[in-house]
């Protein structure tokens, strides 16, 4: 039985669009599933009457630079079977065909250790995962059982996600979608919360202020220099703790002292050997304060690595200056990271994981007229949108 998972998403002037993110569940080698796959979504496109059907097979054309066979060769399938390729970047905040894929297995088979792959990433990182419990952050891993229980947990999730994502993308972020995306795949997905909790940040900071005063009796009765060092260091360190904790209470001044509110979260579905990282983010509120997003980020590891995953999905880079060969058939060309990307970029790479590249989306058209509204009209009018905004915020800052 072939299977996909579809989305529809409905769009003004432009009918409705079907989207499928991971490509049919098949086998890609097999020409005729993958022929007889296209002619029945023909079919179900017309008696439904969808615009077009959009597809993103997670077939690589290039991993770390070197070509596979395979994904060239289900290229040039999907161009025979009717589908036209998708590489128009320009139409809005493009999300490239770009992934970060981490190995959780070594050679001889072993699964790597959390610390073990917590040792590959830079050093901002690894500061970040060891000191976030100090900081305030708490954890919770919630399944669709507990969902069911406590909505707000859905309530505290679409907080982020308001805050985060503002990309166009055909996978809606309300509470009540994502629901019954965990009921569906209860068996392999879960969300994974990161809070901010006042009490236990103040816990640690008397923790501190506790041991600062000791070190100060201390000093007052030691003779040994290399003991009085040790415990002005000490000291210094705890009053640069201390400053933070005040810049955390200072940005967090909103919620009450009892308050515990979410900086961070992620949804997750581990399926097939892969952990894949639908969408996740963190709030503004605290996030270079405690970097909360390292720390849920890490957690999802760990998760994927007790699930005895064989992969670990990093998500994608945006990229600028898409160099787009005239020859379809071959990878994409150099791709740069966006400049506010370079970072998350750097870290990803720095956790050792491979570099997939994909073709991208392919398209099956079924309205020509109104997919044409959708792909060359709609864009035109955005760009019209963005460059009549830019001259009023310009106009209103002249004066």
């Amino acid at each position: 039985m072939l299977a996909c998972l579809v989305l529809e998403r409905k769009l003004s002037l432009c009918g409705r669009i079907w989207y499928i993110p991971d490509g049919p569940v098949t086998d890609y080698g097999d020409e005729e599933i993958i022929k007889e796959f296209t002619e029945f979504m023909c079919a179900q496109l017309k008696k439904h009457s969808i615009t077009a059907l959009i597809t993103d097979p997670h077939i690589p054309l290039r991993i770390n630079n070197e070509l596979t066979q395979e994904g060239l060769g289900v290229h040039n399938t999907l161009i025979a079977c009717g589908y036209e390729l998708n590489h128009d970047a320009a139409r809005y905040i493009y999300k490239a065909p770009i992934q970060y894929m981490i190995n959780l297995k070594k050679e001889n088979g072993e699964m790597f250790t959390a610390k073990e792959l917590l040792k590959k990433c830079e050093k901002g990182v690894r500061y970040s995962v060891r000191i976030g419990e100090n900081r305030g952050l708490v954890s919770r891993r919630v399944s669709i059982e507990e969902v069911e229980k406590e909505p707000e947990l859905l309530e505290d999730f679409a907080e982020v996600m308001r805050t985060t994502s503002e990309r166009d993308s055909f996978i809606e972020k309300k509470p009540e979608y994502i629901k019954k995306m965990m009921s569906v795949f209860s068996d392999c997905m879960d969300l994974t919360l990161v809070y901010y909790d006042k009490n236990a940040d103040k816990k640690f900071e008397d923790e501190r202020q506790a041991q600062y005063k000791k070190n100060l009796e201390k000093l007052e009765t030691s003779n040994k220099e290399s003991i009085i060092n040790r415990l002005k260091n000490e000291n210094d360190t705890i009053l640069q703790q201390s400053s933070n904790y005040k810049i955390r209470l200072e940005k967090a001044a909103e919620f009450s002292d009892k308050d515990r509110f979410v900086v961070a979260g992620g949804l997750t579905i581990r399926y097939g050997g892969v952990a894949s990282c639908l969408f996740g983010g963190s709030i503004n509120v605290l996030r270079n304060e405690t970097r909360p997003s390292h720390f849920v980020n890490y957690l999802r590891l760990c998760q994927s690595l007790e699930a005895e995953c064989d992969y670990h999905d990093l998500g994608y880079v945006l990229v600028d200056n898409l160099n787009i060969p005239s020859d379809k058939t071959v990878p994409l060309g150099e791709l740069t990271p966006k400049p506010n990307f370079e970072g998350i970029n750097s870290f990803k790479a720095s956790l050792g994981a491979d570099l997939y590249e994909f073709v991208g989306e392919y398209v099956l058209i079924n309205d020509a007229i109104r997919y044409s509204v959708y792909d060359k009209l709609i864009p035109m009018a955005k760009k019209c949108k963005v460059a009549v905004l830019k001259t009023l915020r310009k106009a209103k800052g002249g004066k």
